[in-house]
């Protein structure tokens, strides 16, 4: 068995001396990393010179390789930064305080039972009968309470049961799509006779989260606006474009957790500065959350239900 061997021109990999032992075939890449818990390398690499942690050993060929116990952290620290913690408030935090703020913070409107009911359908891979619990809620709820009383509060208990391990990446990307779905049948059947004002609904570049933009153009859809979606990872330059093409109102951003507050903040400034003055600048989602500054002619949607009164206050502003 090859023991992991630290490179010595680099001061972290040193530190990781006491450990080069470590069995190599648990451990995880910086890659893999990346898939399983949705922070990008940049953020992982930061995060290992700022705050000390995570706190990768090295493989054979100097590469960065995290162990088990450091990925279920990072897990747990993405989901609290999900419910709108800076990271550096708790990337220091040891497991144990970690998992309280977590448990503390959980709140769920859906009732627990037909969040457990839904969580057992996504365990044990039943999806169309997990598809038929979702187009149950939807005709129950409505396309606007059903995000915010099941979209929300289950992808938030999915989130939390992936942390912990309960659910796969696959597992959580079969909720996704299946969600999704729905989401997007039931758009197509509601925007009929939508009107003003027009959103160009999108991200930028390596923000590949989707479904936040899918649930706010659902509910802009329950508010009668008109949605254009152009999907993820949009270079600023065709933000432009595109909403100039389209003739649209408002561009709207979502950004996950994941995504670096500096590069977000930095890179609406710079949207702001080469959109028309004429076009709205939205910006929502986690990481939006954890951006305590305002920024100058953006507007920052901390929470979905602010979305109906945000596009009523449009309307009568024109």
């Amino acid at each position: 068995m090859d023991k992991v061997v630290p490179t010595p021109q680099d001061p972290a990999a040193r530190e990781s001396t006491k450990d080069a032992s470590a069995d190599p075939v648990v451990m995880l890449s910086i890659s893999a990393v990346e898939r399983d818990t949705g922070l990008s390398k940049d953020v992982l690499r930061m995060w290992e010179r700022r705050y000390g942690f995570p706190q990768p050993l090295r493989d054979r060929h100097g590469e960065r390789i995290y162990p088990p116990d450091q990925v279920a952290r990072l897990r747990s620290i993405r989901r609290l930064m999900d419910r709108g913690h800076r990271p550096g408030k708790i990337v220091g935090l040891d497991p144990a305080a970690l998992e309280a703020l977590g448990t503390a913070q959980s709140n769920r409107s859906e009732s627990a039972a037909d969040i457990d009911d839904a969580l057992e359908l996504i365990g044990s891979h039943h999806l169309p009968e997990l598809r038929q619990l979702f187009n149950q809620r939807l005709i129950r709820q409505g396309l606007q309470r059903f995000v915010l009383d099941t979209v929300v509060p289950l992808t938030t208990a999915v989130g939390d049961a992936w942390m912990r391990g309960e659910f796969a990446v696959f597992e959580e990307h079969l909720y996704t799509e299946q969600v999704q779905g729905v989401l997007r049948n039931a758009i197509a059947t509601a925007q009929v006779n939508s009107k003003a004002p027009r959103v160009l609904l999108t991200s930028f570049p390596n923000e590949l989260h989707s479904l936040g933009l899918l649930m706010v153009e659902a509910l802009l859809v329950c508010e009668g606006a008109t949605t254009i979606p152009l999907g993820t990872e949009t270079p600023a330059s065709e933000i432009v474009r595109a909403a100039q093409a389209q003739r649209a109102d408002i561009v709207a951003l979502s950004f996950s957790a994941a995504f670096p507050e500096r590069q977000a903040a930095l890179g609406l400034k710079t949207l702001r500065a080469s959109l028309p003055d004429a076009i709205d600048l939205w910006a929502g989602g986690a990481c939006v959350r954890r951006i305590r500054k305002g920024i100058d002619g953006v507007t920052q949607v901390r929470s979905l239900d602010q979305l109906a009164g945000l596009v009523a206050d449009w309307r009568r502003a024109r």
